[in-house]
């Protein structure tokens, strides 16, 4: 049991077997505490059910939590790869009982696993507790049957703990380990505790009050436990060292990084090694619940533990990134625990690699003009605010590296100076922003976000989260609440509500709190990363600096998902079937279904189709994972990832791969696109797509739309519904229920040919010729008639037959519809072209019908008007112009 992995899986195990629910880790990411910026402790998965707002199936509960420190109050960045004991990334291992067992059973257990589960001997165990905690010193001495040399009282509040200045609190009890007289050191509140001798390496907490205000405590009525142990330190006890990068997992990263560099892990060098291996964890750990390296938040923490580690492979000797060619080492070590790992390990392996071939060209472009900068500075100098600037602003180099590279000069860095020049550059781009058009009636977005900063998304790993209210406006101007029945806007640090963008659309849901219940109906982005969310207060105030939950609306999101994936495969598969011409222009991702519009300049024809549907139903069956990669845009496209239309790209994109390339090929998926959207764990989770229409919206562009999922399978069956409609009336099979529709289509336009016909005879008084259908005007034959009953299409037919019957002369025929208009035709015939033009006469008659001119050859001409009551008219007309 010696090996890291062993020991986490012995103690998951033992507390399985006394009762607790193994729950697993918790992303670093809190979802449910938005003051934290990462996840710092086994217990912040279980806050709300400590507080009693959150009820679990289990009273008791065991778990491996990962945790990261790097940022605001917890942070021990600077000092890792230098002590024997701090890490960014850790495990917490840890029991739970919510109000189940208390003091005595917690203690019990704990000193069961360490002295027969791990057999560490007794002799070398010491505990604390707090002082005036006389209940939990006799309970070591009767359970444990430790003596009092061996139970260390402490006053001071390192043995008191609490969630906040109000809330569950109590005292704690330590579990020490002495590694032995040959390590310097002395006991717990002794002058020398900060030595490595006597190492704490597990902490009991007895969540027994409630701190209501200061100075007023009550006890709870379900007292509590929490504990906490460091999988590193124990890890190291067991293994014999009082180091925790010489355990057996830390060695095995620290060899890869020796293997790749040639430099002696335990020369000069040391700390540079195991900097590598702690940020090697946290940075993927981290992208692998979803956090990317950016300029603000979270994201900027991580990018600082990236760079410091690449920092340190370049004083390594590596020519080439180092990071990224880590990562299967620690998947080896560590998937099989957690296998999110697993799953992200192509995003992290890329966002890695291109964090770090960024870094070092940034690295030494800066490096260089730093140097020529403060060539002629003196130790105790500060460096120029406007240089440090430039090389920030212009070259992409950080501050804190500016001053973490000049630090061991003892040269310091003017930041007042650096400060003023940042606003300045604020005040222009501010300016910039004012005058760009229609963004200009947004402006207040530029100085929201100057002031609270982006929103941290949240919502590419989970529906539910916490947030904190950072600004509300309403009616366009900021304001410090929304009351009950107002609808306004609300901002917040952090959020899983997906911002409409790239043909998306914005989630819904709700956001509630204590009395307050809100209803989330759109989301936008402004600004590239300021989510912004359009809100009714149903229940309650809605205060700036409120915590709330944030739930997304599943089932919608859902299907939104379940349709921007389909569009991927849509477009790949219109490409296979009409050609590589086809490319988006434009889109839209609803729940209830998708519509994309492409390039293609003839339509497409059903079985065209078909097939298009056909491939992308292929590939979702497939049911292989989408993959998502973080790339630079331009090496993202020269790979061969297809970007969407009208969409704007930054440096860095998300690129997302889904299914098996048909042609076989492993180093490319069937669809592969640069997108910032939401999608489905796997193919299959689309269902099924059904293309519902396809037409023209533009010269050379079509549209199809769509249906996936529960929609798609609801519209197939009513189209089954209604053809079994129509065979059951046209009583027949289902399958022949198409050439019966057919047959009597047929039939019908055979009758109707004949009721033209026969309509037309009718029309022109039978089938012989009759001298009184024709009246001589000036020594021309003139037919003159007005028909009802007949198609308008269906004059010009019967000009030419009454052409025929004249022999020679002129017909004019006016046909009245049952809605009053009328259309007037007029035929010449051949003979008489020369003297008579059927437009001219036409155009005489149309007057009088109400229309204006119209048009034809010398010998037919045809128009229309609103005002067929002038039928007789406009025959005269026709005559008079004869």
């Amino acid at each position: 049991m010696s090996g890291v992995n062993e020991i986490r899986s012995a103690f998951l195990n033992y507390f399985a077997k006394n009762g607790h629910e193994v729950v697993p880790s918790s992303p670093l990411v809190p979802r449910n505490d938005p003051t934290l910026m990462f996840t710092n402790a086994g217990m912040v998965q279980f806050k709300n059910v400590f507080t009693g707002a959150e009820k679990r199936p289990y009273s008791t509960a065991v778990t491996s939590q990962k945790c990261v420190r790097a940022g605001g109050k917890h942070n021990d960045l600077d000092n890792v790869g230098y002590t024997a004991r701090h890490h960014t990334f850790f495990e917490m291992l840890g029991n739970f009982s919510f109000g189940d067992y208390f003091k005595d059973r917690a203690i019990e257990l704990a000193w069961n696993l360490v002295t027969k589960e791990f057999e560490l001997p007794k002799e070398k165990l010491l505990v604390t507790v707090y002082s005036e905690d006389e209940e939990a010193a006799t309970l070591w001495k009767k359970i444990a049957g430790l003596t009092d040399d061996k139970i260390i009282r402490i006053s001071t509040s390192d043995n008191f703990w609490q969630m906040g200045d109000t809330g569950p609190c109590g005292p704690c009890s330590e579990i020490f380990f002495d590694h032995g007289d040959h390590i310097p050191g002395g006991p717990p509140g002794s002058p020398d505790e900060d030595g490595d001798r006597f190492i704490e390496i597990w902490n009991l907490v007895f969540m027994q009050y409630e701190q209501l205000k200061p100075g007023e405590r009550i006890a709870l009525p379900r007292p509590s436990i929490d504990t906490g142990m460091g999988l590193e330190r124990i890890s190291a006890v067991l293994q014999g060292t009082h180091d925790n990068y010489e355990t057996d997992m830390m060695r095995g990263l620290i060899g890869v990084v020796e293997s790749l560099t040639n430099v002696d892990a335990n020369g000069p060098q040391k700390a540079s090694h195991r900097v590598i291996a702690d940020h090697l964890r946290a940075s993927s750990f981290l992208v692998s619940d979803g956090v990317l390296p950016s300029n603000e938040g979270r994201g900027y923490v991580l990018r600082r533990i990236m760079r410091r580690a690449m920092r340190h492979a370049q004083l390594l000797g590596a020519k080439e990134p180092l990071m990224y060619r880590l990562v299967p080492a620690l998947v080896r070590e560590m998937g099989q625990a957690y296998p999110e790992l697993i799953r992200a390990e192509a995003l992290i392996t890329e966002t890695l690699k291109l964090e770090e071939t960024r870094f070092r060209k940034t690295l030494v472009r800066g490096l260089g003009i730093l140097d020529e900068e403060t060539r002629t500075l003196v130790p105790g100098a500060k460096l120029s605010g406007e240089v440090a600037f430039t090389l920030y602003d212009t070259y992409g180099f950080p501050l804190d590296l500016t001053q973490d590279a000049l630090k061991s000069r003892n040269i310091d860095v003017d930041t007042d100076a650096f400060n003023v020049a940042m606003e300045r550059q604020r005040e222009m781009a501010r300016a910039a922003w004012a005058g760009s058009g229609e963004a200009a009636t947004e402006t207040v977005w530029f100085g929201v976000k100057e002031k609270v900063g982006a929103t941290e998304f949240l919502g590419y790993d989970t529906e539910k989260a916490e947030g904190v209210i950072t600004a509300l406006l309403k009616d366009g101007s900021e304001v410090t609440s929304l009351k009950a029945g107002d609808t306004g806007i609300a901002i917040l640090n952090q959020t899983p509500f997906y911002g409409e963008s790239g043909g998306q659309v914005g989630d819904t849901g709700v956001m509630s709190g204590e009395g307050i219940k809100v209803e989330v109906t759109a989301t936008e982005k402004k600004l590239g990363d300021l989510f912004v969310h359009h809100v009714t207060v149903r229940e309650g105030e809605l205060k700036v600096g409120s915590a709330v939950e944030l739930s997304v609306d599943h089932g919608r999101r859902s299907a939104i998902r379940a349709n921007h994936s389909a569009t991927h495969l849509l477009h790949e598969a219109l490409r296979q079937v009409l050609g590589d011409h086809v490319a988006q222009k434009g889109s839209l991702v609803a729940p209830e279904r998708l519509r994309f519009d492409f390039a293609q300049p003839t339509p497409i024809s059903a079985e065209e189709l078909q097939r298009v549907e056909d491939i992308a139903n292929k590939i979702l069956l497939e049911n292989q994972p989408v993959v998502t990669k973080l790339m630079a845009v331009d090496e993202a496209i020269e790979s061969g990832a297809r970007a969407l239309f009208g969409e704007k790209y930054g440096e860095e994109v998300r690129v997302v791969s889904m299914g098996l390339d048909p042609q076989g090929s492993s180093n490319r998926a069937f669809s592969v696109e640069l997108c910032g959207g939401t999608h489905v764990a796997r193919t299959g989770d689309i269902g099924l797509i059904s293309v519902v229409s396809e037409g023209a919206v533009a010269a050379g562009v079509r549209r199809i739309e769509a249906m996936t999922g529960n929609a798609a399978r609801h519209y197939i069956a009513e189209q089954g519904r209604k053809l079994h409609e129509v065979a059951d009336i046209l009583k027949a099979p289902v399958n022949d229920a198409s050439e019966r529709v057919s047959a009597l289509v047929e039939e019908k336009r055979k009758l109707e040919r004949e009721l033209a016909d026969v309509r037309r005879k009718l029309a022109m008084g039978g089938a012989g010729a009759d001298a009184d259908e024709f009246k001589d005007v000036k020594g021309v034959k003139l037919m003159a008639k007005v028909v009802t009953g007949i198609e308008m299409k269906d004059l010009k037919s019967l000009a030419d037959e009454g052409k025929k019957r004249i022999g020679s002369g002129i017909v004019a025929i006016v046909g009245v519809a049952e809605d009053g208009k009328a259309g007037l035709v007029v035929g010449v015939t051949e003979d008489l072209t020369e003297k008579f033009d059927a437009v001219t006469l036409v155009r005489a008659g149309s007057e009088k019908l109400g229309g204006k001119g119209g048009g034809g050859r010398k010998d037919m001409a045809q128009a229309g008007g609103p005002d067929g009551a002038q039928a007789e008219e406009a025959l005269k007309a026709v005559e008079a112009a004869i």
